[in-house]
């Protein structure tokens, strides 16, 4: 993808240990930010980073916005790389993510706007319909608590599984209360679902992870999470105090711009669905 950075999961390690720091110093001012410079947004592939660099190209320039990108494959360093300042800002995560996140971690990132909605479907590659599962079929789900409970949500809303009363966000396999056809759940990293499809019945994929591998949620999911009233849409982020940077709030404004939104319609077709 041109003019932006790719980050890869080689750097966990350091990133793990760069949270641990940045956690026993996260009583410095939140706010000393140098804003002179560059904004540079830490995003998922796709279709974060995609929907980024439309703006980069076509808008920023404009708006009067430097703005640089950085990909990361995984859904905890672009967390710790705001938390610490390595980068701006990020735009990846919904809000029942990051309030685990936060929790768990002792962070202190907040969102500014959401942009969008990534459905979450449920696919194979040996089954056409999901009433094709067979009894003790194995289902992969993301092993991260709040995708994973969310999954577990998508399979219950369509009559798959049902989930026991108050179920919630940190939901797991133990709080089934029926499951009729006895499947087995296979917990994944989320970015590993789609590569299991081979080597299991159906598997549960988020939406960029599904797209990234050339899965159209639109047309190939067997079941598919519903937009309305979705709590999971995909915002911009940023270390709480930072929200008043004016590099920020020019991207907010741009990432809920008309342009915007037409460029997902267009790209997208349905896969991943404006939230403004």
């Amino acid at each position: 993808m041109r003019n932006t950075a790719k980050i890869t999961t080689a750097v966990l390690a350091a990133g793990a240990l760069t949270l641990g720091l940045t956690a026993c110093g996260s009583e410095e001012a939140s706010g000393s930010a140098d804003t002179s410079g560059p904004l540079v947004v830490a995003a998922s592939p796709v279709p974060h980073a995609e929907i980024l660099t439309y703006v980069k190209d076509n808008l920023a320039k404009d708006a009067d916005l430097d703005l640089q990108v950085k990909e990361f494959t995984d859904y905890v360093l672009p967390n710790t790389a705001t938390q610490d300042g390595s980068v701006g800002a990020n735009y990846f995560q919904n809000q029942p993510y990051l309030d685990d996140f936060n929790k768990k971690n002792g962070t202190d990132i907040v969102p500014v706007v959401t942009v969008h909605l990534e459905p979450l479907g449920l696919y194979s590659s040996k089954i056409k319909k999901a009433d094709e599962l067979k009894s003790g079929a194995t289902v992969a789900v993301p092993n991260d608590t709040v995708n994973e409970a969310r999954a577990l949500k998508l399979l219950d809303a369509n009559g798959i599984i049902t989930l026991k009363d108050g179920a919630g966000n940190d939901a797991t396999p133990k709080d089934i209360a029926k499951n009729p056809k006895n499947l087995k759940f296979k917990e994944l990293e989320a970015a590993q679902t789609p590569r299991s499809l081979d080597d299991v019945d159906a598997a549960v994929i988020n939406g960029n992870y599904a797209i990234e591998s050339d899965l159209k949620p639109s047309e190939d999911a067997l079941v598919l999470e519903s937009a309305k009233d979705n709590p999971y849409g995909n915002f911009l982020a940023v270390k709480k105090g930072n929200e008043d940077d004016p590099r920020v709030k020019k991207l907010a404004k741009l990432l809920t711009s008309p342009e915007v939104k037409k460029f997902i319609a267009d790209k997208y077709a349905g896969s991943v669905v404006a939230s403004f």
